[in-house]
């Protein structure tokens, strides 16, 4: 098994599942073989990848729950290239049901570790919320992803989600870390995004994403055709700054990686 990442952050509405699935693309593009895991009852990142949450007779769910391994359950992006651990509104009794369940913090970390597939990442869009799933996948994961927007209130936020990521590691996974910040829906006209973005580099340093994200049409336009941005638009401002968020974290983990064309 290769790298995995949780997705996460408590705070709704700041490029979660838009980053999970288009990084998943984008790191495909470049010819990695990635699973993306929707722990999001919404099941969004199921839908923007291409697979119908509605049509799924399997899905996380039944993986979390014991009732079925995750091989039998995994679907493929048509578009993405990437495979996708399918979640639906089944999901939403699974914290309930969880709770009963022996060693219920590990359940998504179990399931993964018995995967076979030889993946070079795994990641895991999580709920915008702390609870038995997000924990789950801070459980399971070496690093998270946290993607924010330059904003006072997203500050706060990210000060209780460190917070949250302190305390997993002390209790449950002793290798969890901070694996980058991604500013997302970023304006480099406003001055407020100047400010966060310096405050950011100041306390997390390296771990500061050179990448932004910028608002972008195209962006918010490919889920509604359930695609990655690359897979829709892949000349948009959007589309190449996940490629080049792909191509960070590449280099991240093997400094000596060469450039890699995305494969689009």
């Amino acid at each position: 098994m290769g790298k995995i990442y949780a997705i996460a952050n408590q705070k709704g509405g700041v490029g979660k599942t838009t980053t999970c699935v288009n990084l998943a693309a984008s790191l495909a593009a470049t010819r990695k073989r990635v699973l993306l895991v929707d722990l999001d009852p919404q099941g969004n990142a199921t839908m923007g990848s291409g697979v119908d949450k509605n049509a799924q007779e399997f899905t996380v769910y039944d993986v979390l729950m014991g009732l079925i391994r995750i091989e039998n359950t995994v679907q493929r992006s048509p578009e993405g290239h990437y495979d996708v651990l399918p979640s639906n509104g089944d999901l939403t009794a699974a914290e309930v049901e969880m709770l009963s369940l022996e060693k219920k913090e590990y359940r998504l970390h179990k399931a993964l570790a018995e995967l076979t597939a030889p993946y070079d990442y795994v990641l895991i869009d999580c709920p915008p919320s702390l609870n038995m799933l997000t924990v789950n996948a801070l459980t399971a994961c070496q690093g998270v992803i946290i993607p924010m927007q330059c904003e006072y209130y997203a500050l706060e936020g990210l000060s209780a989600l460190v917070d949250t990521i302190t305390t997993i590691q002390s209790v449950l996974n002793p290798s969890l870390k901070i694996e980058g910040i991604l500013r997302t829906m970023y304006d480099p006209r406003n001055s407020l995004t100047g400010d966060v973005s310096q405050q950011l580099h100041s306390h997390f340093g390296d771990r500061l994403y050179r990448t932004c994200v910028p608002r972008n049409v195209r962006l918010a336009e490919a889920p509604s055709f359930g695609l990655p941005v690359i897979a829709y638009d892949k000349q948009s401002k959007g589309a190449l700054s996940y490629i080049a968020l792909a191509g960070e974290i590449i280099r991240r983990n093997d400094p000596k990686a060469p450039e890699v064309p995305a494969a689009v």
